[in-house]
């Protein structure tokens, strides 16, 4: 077939794992990056194997970053999910994407003066209050409803700049009816979503629908961080 890529080619740029391989490979690393949900633990149940291959890693003086696009916490409350089971791992070594959408505001100079609406929970809100932003909904407004009657005006904050997404099992409809006349309504208000999951591992013998299998995008503009 065309742009088939040949065989050979693949062979003499993969090689197979063996002891020596593996040896080579070690060698040649100074940091390993490991997703958390399904590689870690699956839920809060510690996979096999994970606590042996990190205190390996540790021993030959490699360094690890935990990388997570699972927003519902914050690099502090992932380091206190560590701990529980039985890993030591610090905050610097932890990169969530409730951490990247923060740092995503900070970066482009988001005005301090402008709120951020989430969707999403308590690990987006902390880590925006970290970054000194004032944030709301999340899952204080997960007990709210919004009215579906003639002649009803849903009030919104003007001062949103930005809506933030990430997973949020609280989601309901008036959440997303603010969130859409934030980005409808107010001047240059920012879209931005922490992922893209279909669905994800928050349990360890079931797959969940991840944040996008509720909250489709396809028509609309965003920044993934």
């Amino acid at each position: 077939m065309a742009g088939e890529i040949p065989k050979s080619s693949i062979e003499e740029k993969f090689q197979r794992l063996t002891p020596q391989t593996t040896r080579n490979l070690l060698d040649s690393v100074d940091a390993f990056l490991f997703d958390c949900d399904g590689v870690i633990w699956k839920g809060d149940a510690l996979i096999d194997g994970v606590p042996d291959t990190l205190d390996m890693l540790r021993a030959m003086g490699k360094k690890l970053v935990f990388v997570t696009n699972n927003s519902t916490k914050s690099r502090k409350q992932y380091a206190n999910k560590f701990h529980s089971l039985g890993i030591s791992v610090s905050e610097d070594e932890i990169f969530s994407s409730s951490f990247a959408a923060a740092m995503y505001l900070k970066a482009n100079n988001f005005p301090k003066e402008k709120k951020v609406y989430v969707i999403g929970e308590e690990g987006i809100l902390e880590e925006l209050e970290n970054a000194g932003y004032s944030a709301l909904g999340g899952p204080e407004d997960g007990k709210k409803t919004a009215q579906l009657k003639s002649n009803y005006f849903f009030e919104h904050d003007k001062s949103v700049g930005a809506v933030v997404v990430g997973l949020d099992q609280y989601i309901n409809f008036y959440k997303l009816q603010y969130a859409t006349l934030c980005i409808r309504e107010n001047p240059g208000c920012l879209f931005i979503a922490t992922n893209r999951d279909s669905v994800g591992h928050l349990t360890d013998l079931q797959e969940w629908p991840g944040r996008f299998k509720f909250f489709p995008v396809k028509q609309c503009f965003y920044s993934k961080v």
